[in-house]
């Protein structure tokens, strides 16, 4: 268990958004505290990280999970979720409390802002400026990733994106348009740009609950290679990651000793690990969801062993075992066959009546690592067709990811001609498949606003991300390489037709909250045969009180 004294500590850098958007957007704060100092201001912006994540509404919306059946439970605004319906709930993980958190810390970083141009922009607060920049970026980067579709160059103009507040409110009839996916981008890499050069790690006490230096250019290349700059990409991932990128990777060997659950968790977010770049503390549910608390919809044995950590890989010759695997990460597994799980994700419970047993859901997530970082790059190098370099990172994440040997197997170099010959070898997944048989790691693309070549380029991207995808499992990443790479893919449902996500898809900007649209921000559009229903006909488990701990069965045996 993580010692509540140490949890406490995090979640003080960070404060949670409990109002709604509105509270923000039209109305006007009267008992502002008065931000007059260097000390004071830094203090302020640990409210401007934001306290909320979109790991639970990412993972379930993607093809990480499926459905095991009626018989088991599942919370209502979870089911809504993989049906790709309006969320009408409104508790923790939900849109509108997404909504709110973002845009409270928003707020936070433009008070800051404001103070700090108050306090004369002078030289001794350029760390404090980069840190509040870089947070308001963040936050309304996080909310495209769900509020918006991918970034296409194509589209991006006719795409909507969110209001982008630049300066505290000063009057309550300020009037928000969500303006266009291409001037919420262009907002967001202005913020990025003007902040990178400002941080500086010797302004914290803890370093990895702040922008420090790698984290502040980790999330520029992941801004970018959602932008498709692919030279930013490179540029930023090269200064994160630093001479040596392998001492920035997560080294694997030492999870083999963890003693179970809790021990292997305890590694997996220390902040003194070199590959942890930026923690971020969160009131969430998500992991009491996908660690099995609700077992109807989870990334089961199907998907862990065709698609996932088990799948027929160049590190895998036996589909669907774990026996002759080389990555390290597929032999540190927990659960059955209805979830299974790497525990990098846990449930944190703070009590704040343990008489009547209520408190708060926590979860710690490792918002940007190095592992990440150096797929980020491979990526935008194969883009470039600069297959040397992107080889190379690819062969840096295997030394870190695969054992030298296992089983049967030996790690090899990945040459041009060896992921070539792999991919080359093995046909591509069906949307809906009939059996395992036509299950596989390699996906049909339809690109989003870029192209991606026939032959080498196309194989080495294939395998980018699935890297990619088993590196961010349980990080809600793999929705967004979904919706760049226009990856069509089935949501299962029992006794019922499986939904399709389509490449486009214009479900993949997660719909507003209700009370957002009825104040007047225009609603993500919807087909037809998307607006018939909520999802409420569906619903297999009521919603209980989730500000007491969980009493759900956890599966915690380890997997093999």
């Amino acid at each position: 268990m993580i010692k509540i004294n140490k949890l406490t500590s995090a979640l003080l850098l960070f404060s949670i958004a409990v109002t709604s958007c509105n509270d923000y957007l039209d109305k006007l704060p009267d008992d502002r505290a008065i931000i007059d100092s260097k000390t004071k201001v830094s203090k302020l912006i640990t409210s401007a990280y934001p306290t909320v994540s979109t790991i639970l509404v990412s993972e379930i919306s993607s093809d990480n999970v499926t459905d095991n059946g009626k018989k088991y439970s599942t919370l209502p605004q979870v089911d809504e979720m993989y049906r790709f319906k309006t969320v009408t709930a409104s508790d923790n993980d939900c849109p509108r409390n997404l909504w709110n958190g973002y845009y409270k810390a928003v707020a936070t970083a433009n008070e800051a802002l404001q103070a700090i141009n108050d306090m004369g922009n002078t030289d001794d607060l350029k760390a404090q400026r980069g840190e509040a920049l870089l947070c308001r970026a963040f936050c309304m980067f996080q909310m495209s990733t769900v509020f918006c579709m991918a970034y296409d160059s194509l589209k991006a103009d006719q795409y909507l994106g969110l209001p982008y507040p630049l300066e505290p409110e000063q009057s309550v009839n300020t009037h928000y348009e969500r303006g266009t996916l291409a001037e919420l981008y262009k907002h967001i890499n202005a913020d990025i740009e003007e902040a990178l050069p400002l941080i500086d790690d010797a302004a914290y006490d803890i370093p990895k609950y702040h922008f420090n230096t790698k984290a502040a250019y980790a999330f520029a290349a992941r801004f970018n290679l959602y932008y498709q700059n692919w030279d930013k990409v490179i540029e930023y991932a090269t200064k994160a990651l630093g001479g040596s990128p392998i001492d920035c990777l997560r080294q694997r060997e030492p999870y083999n000793t963890a003693a179970g659950v809790d021990d292997y968790f305890n590694m997996y977010i220390q902040s003194s690990q070199p590959c942890n770049f930026l923690m971020g503390p969160a009131y969430s549910i998500a992991a009491r969801v996908l660690d099995g608390g609700y077992l109807r919809y989870a990334h089961n044995m199907t998907v862990l062993s065709y698609d996932t950590y088990w799948a027929y890989s160049p590190w895998n010759p036996s589909t669907a075992t774990s026996g002759s695997s080389l990555l390290w990460s597929a032999h540190s597994l927990y659960g059955n066959n209805n979830i299974v799980r790497e525990p990098k994700l846990e449930e944190i419970f703070e009590y704040t009546d343990k008489v009547n047993g209520i408190g708060y859901v926590h979860i710690v997530d490792v918002l940007f690592t190095g592992d990440e970082t150096i797929l980020c790059r491979a990526e935008a190098y194969a883009h470039k067709k600069e297959y040397t370099k992107a080889l190379a990172d690819m062969n840096t994440w295997a030394e870190a990811n695969l054992e030298k040997s296992y089983g049967s197997t030996t790690r090899k170099s990945f040459t041009e001609s060896s992921v070539n010959a792999f991919m080359n070898s093995i046909k591509y997944a069906a949307v809906h498949p009939a059996s395992e048989f036509e299950r596989s790691i390699k996906k049909t693309l339809h690109p989003q606003g870029f192209t991606v070549e026939a032959g080498t380029q196309e194989n080495l991207i294939q395998l980018i991300l699935y890297m990619r995808r088993v590196t961010n499992m349980l990080q809600g990443l793999r929705f967004m390489d979904l919706k760049r790479y226009g990856i069509e893919y089935e949501h299962y449902i029992e006794d019922e037709d499986p939904l399709t996500f389509t490449a486009g898809d214009l479900r993949g900007a997660i719909q507003l909250p209700a009370d957002v649209i009825a104040a007047g921000l225009q609603a993500n559009p919807r087909t037809t045969d998307d607006l018939s229903g909520n999802g409420a006909e569906h619903m297999t488990g009521q919603n209980p009180d989730l500000n007491k701990p969980n009493t759900s069965k956890m599966y915690n045996e380890r997997v093999y």
